[in-house]
């Protein structure tokens, strides 16, 4: 059977290309240029390699700069350290990321806390987590959520020793 040439054309670009494949080991190239020029499509590959080193390298400075994580020799390798900075702004977006549960009971949690005024910074966190996970403000130290959130809520209380100044509640309905 005679094929047209337009297709023998694509047959034999294929072809090339199967080779190339099974010669060079590595995923097909991209473009027609990548299958005809192979040493470009190696130069292509190893710039983006390096690009990509690069924007790794740019994140590890940014986080580094901002205090989220320390390099460490260890054993003769560099290892990557969370800080305590690091450790907070990982809680922060897991709380803000996780997938809120409406209650199944449909009942309400709530938290009341009297934090004395020389740990303001506490209080100020705590009304800063609380209102990761959603929860809202009734008064300023009186906060309400429709949420599952129980767990999170007992979690940042032990974390920062927390305990003594918060009182937790679940609530049957809320009446306007």
């Amino acid at each position: 059977m005679k094929l047209p040439i337009t297709e023998k054309f694509l047959l034999d670009v294929y072809s090339h290309i199967e080779k190339l494949n099974e010669t060079y080991n590595f995923i097909a190239p991209r473009t027609m240029k990548d299958a005809f020029y192979p040493d470009l499509y190696k130069l292509r590959n190893k710039y983006e390699k390096q690009e990509e080193r690069q924007k790794f390298n740019q994140l590890i400075y940014y986080l580094k700069k901002n205090g989220y994580i320390k390099i460490k020799n260890l054993e003769q390798n560099k290892g990557v350290i969370l800080t305590k900075k690091g450790e907070e702004k990982i809680l922060r977006i897991k709380l803000k990321t996780k997938k809120k549960k409406g209650r199944a009971d449909k009942k309400w949690q709530m938290i009341i806390f009297d934090i004395p005024e020389k740990k303001r910074h506490l209080r100020d966190l705590l009304r800063s987590k609380l209102y990761l996970l959603n929860y809202k403000m009734l008064q300023q130290s009186i906060w309400i959520c429709p949420y599952d959130v129980a767990k999170e809520t007992e979690f940042i209380l032990r974390k920062y020793s927390l305990d003594p100044y918060v009182k937790l509640f679940l609530i049957e309905e809320i009446k306007k």
